[in-house]
């Protein structure tokens, strides 16, 4: 975390100097691959520092921080701009991540890591490539991803072109997701994780709560449907997300290898980067925006198929070793 940080920070200064396209991609490219780096790295810490029973909830605060970044981010961006330029946004992005290397190095320390991880350490490393139940998994996970990055891509089209909105508009029903997971995520999740449910239970739902935000796009054109199918993706993510992520870290705890599996969690979300904003605009070029909607949905629902299959595939393995 503090290597990625560090080189990812001077890789930041230096990209303002690159002018041709050839090189900017390029750059990226070795910038991203840097940068990204962090993430597998991150959520082993999390497995080594928070006890089993609070991981979720540490990986719902990592999310929150991360929305806040989210959230202040282009409104900090565009302060640097008007100020002092697009070379001050490049300087204050590289310093910033050198400064959080630091932070890291003085705020982490070792000894402080859970034992149980520590142990984990020691032994035979499973393979995520061998591991049926988490390949099922991250099949289920890349169908969520794939549509959920139609709300960065798509949907604010859709918001435009079928319902006009202005750009202004669409800025705060889209604010509006950011606001409602730093009011609900935390108390929400702190709820669900006290066993009352299990993780298969609300990875389904909250996946069908996905499929709904979509469907009901198509059952209205009253401007109201927008704001419910806001807050259903948002209830959504607010129950998928860090119960995903609880999920992929006990499967890597329960196999001694933690890299692996995170990396491969990661892995998803960035083919899903990759493949998701396209394919939605493909679909809505070729076919409307309406199919689309019932496409994604249809996506998510066997995404719950999935996640049916995942249990039955956890349910046999645990009566083997019992």
């Amino acid at each position: 975390m503090f290597w990625s940080l560090l080189i990812s920070g001077f890789m930041f200064i230096g990209l303002q100097f690159i002018t041709s396209f050839a090189g900017i991609c390029i750059a990226i490219f070795f910038l991203m691959l840097i940068a990204d780096t962090f993430r597998p790295a991150l959520f082993v810490a999390v497995a080594a520092y928070a006890k089993p029973e609070n991981r979720t909830r540490a990986v719902t605060l990592i999310r929150l921080a991360i929305n806040l970044g989210f959230s202040m981010g282009p409104a900090v961006g565009g302060i640097i701009i008007y100020s002092i330029g697009y070379a001050g946004l490049f300087w204050v992005d590289g310093v910033t991540c050198i400064l959080a290397g630091l932070l890291f190095v003085y705020v982490l320390n070792e000894r402080h890591a859970n034992n149980k991880i520590k142990e984990e350490e020691v032994g035979i490393k499973g393979s995520p490539y061998k591991d049926k139940a988490y390949l099922v998994f991250l099949g289920a996970l890349l169908l969520v991803g794939f549509t959920f990055m139609q709300y960065f891509s798509t949907i604010p089209l859709y918001y435009h072109d079928v319902h006009r909105l202005t750009e202004k508009e669409i800025g705060w029903l889209m604010s509006l997701n950011g606001l409602l997971i730093f009011i609900l995520e935390m108390p929400l999740v702190t709820y669900f994780e006290k066993g009352r449910f299990s993780k298969y239970r609300i990875l389904t739902i909250s996946t069908l709560i996905f499929a709904l935000s979509f469907f009901i796009l198509n059952t209205s054109a009253w401007m109201g449907v927008l704001v419910i199918g806001m807050v259903l993706m948002s209830v959504g993510e607010m129950l998928n997300f860090p119960f995903s992520n609880s999920f992929a870290m006990g499967r890597a705890a329960k196999f001694n290898n933690q890299g692996d599996y995170m990396a491969l969690f990661t892995m998803t979300f960035s083919i899903a980067h990759i493949f998701g904003h396209n394919s939605g605009m493909q679909l809505v070029a070729h076919l409307s925006y309406e199919v689309t909607w019932y496409i994604m949905g249809a996506l998510l629902l066997i995404s719950i198929l999935c996640l049916v299959w995942l249990r039955n595939i956890v349910r046999k393995e645990d009566s083997i070793e019992s």
